[in-house]
């Protein structure tokens, strides 16, 4: 059974990865180069991407910002999943706030703006401060204005216009602008849904994030209530988009109430944890729903932690010798602030994490990998 994946980065390298025992064969199609690759071995295959798309039994997609006419390809085929539209949303913030209005899922009061009048609009509708995003081409922090006071407001439009300018009829650029609402913690939830509809979630996952990148994620601390609208806002988002695969959603905890921040269609980053922490990881239950096989257990096993390892140019060996860890290469080239790999952490309870973190905490550097001590401490008095 082969699998063609719409980008080929280090989601793609984990879904092959997952899924090579159930006889599914991954190819991923780098849409820059516009080349068929092995995503593990980067060996490239010299092949287009509709005889790729001919043969696969199914396809799939590792990110949101993909280029029209290669979405286009994809859902002619029929075997395209999420499907096209769940992509374009996701990749569109004006598109996923109209999604959330119509599942009736909460979120930050929020104005679209197209022009300098709908931006004073706004300041005057919504009140400062004021969370500024692109709709389009934005992820990790960019693409985001900070709007505290109406003396800077000026110098922020000059920005905004310079993103709204790169627009062109065909493709038209907007922004939102969110009410800033102080919020208690950033949490996410991963499910997947099956052909058939059939829903299952994994447990709420706490996040932390350094210049708008996840930085660390722990599952294993949520009660009853909060799990609850979480899996609520799952069903009914997956419901709307008739959905197929994984689906990520990032909330805000505001006093034990969630709201939307974004979501993403496809496996994420503050899922990596469900490879040692879930009997089936969030990239196995990924591959098994879109092409049919019975979708696994979502249950936690046991608490644990992931620690992201940006821009640095390998994983210190030492963090091996803690107890129950797994570091995860993604074998790229290192950058500033670039994804590299992660490092997931299990135990018996919180506690004991809260040990092991700490262990890790001695052998990564505060700089380089922020809140893991201070995480570590927190769970330890938990």
């Amino acid at each position: 059974m082969k699998v063609l994946v719409l980008g080929a980065g280090q989601l793609a390298r984990m879904m092959s990865l997952a899924s090579t025992h159930l006889g599914i064969d991954v190819l991923a199609y780098d849409v820059s180069s516009k080349q068929v690759i092995n995503p593990v071995t980067f060996e490239v295959k010299h092949t287009t991407l509709e005889q790729e798309v001919e043969q696969a039994y199914a396809i799939t997609a590792e990110f949101e910002h993909i280029p029209e006419d290669v979405l286009n390809v994809c859902q002619q085929s029929g075997k395209f999943y999420p499907g096209a539209e769940s992509i374009s949303i996701g990749g569109d913030r004006s598109k996923e706030k109209a999604l959330l209005d119509n599942a009736k899922v909460p979120c930050a009061p929020y104005a679209l703006i197209t022009e300098k009048s709908a931006f004073i609009e706004a300041i005057e509708k919504l009140g400062l401060p004021l969370v500024i995003k692109t709709c389009q081409a934005g992820y990790d922090g960019k693409g985001q204005w900070r709007l505290k006071s109406a003396e800077d407001a000026e110098q922020v439009w000059s920005e905004m216009k310079g993103f709204l300018d790169t627009g062109t009829e065909a493709a038209p650029h907007s922004i939102i602008a969110e009410k800033m609402i102080p919020f208690d913690r950033e949490v996410s939830i991963i499910g997947v849904r099956d052909k058939d509809g059939k829903c299952k979630v994994y447990p709420l996952t706490e996040n932390q994030h350094t210049n708008g990148v996840l930085t660390l994620s722990i599952a294993g601390k949520e009660k009853a209530a909060i799990q609850a609208q979480a899996e609520a806002a799952f069903e009914n988002l997956a419901s709307e988009l008739n959905y197929v695969g994984v689906l990520a959603i990032e909330f805000f905890d505001v006093d034990g109430k969630l709201l939307v921040n974004e979501i993403a269609p496809r496996v994420h980053n503050s899922g990596h944890w469900t490879q040692q922490g879930a009997h089936t990881s969030q990239f196995e239950n990924h591959m098994r729903a879109i092409t049919g096989l019975p979708i696994g257990s979502t249950q936690l096993v046991r608490p644990t932690a992931m620690v992201n390892v940006l821009g640095q140019p390998s994983i210190p060996q030492a963090v091996l010798s803690v107890a129950d860890c797994t570091s995860h290469w993604y074998g790229k080239e290192a950058k500033p602030g670039r994804k590299m790999g992660h490092i997931n952490v299990s135990a018996a309870n919180l506690h004991q994490l809260g040990e092991r973190l700490a262990e890790l905490a001695e052998m990564l550097p505060e700089e380089d990998y922020p809140g893991v001590s201070e995480t570590s401490h927190a769970l330890i008095l938990n």
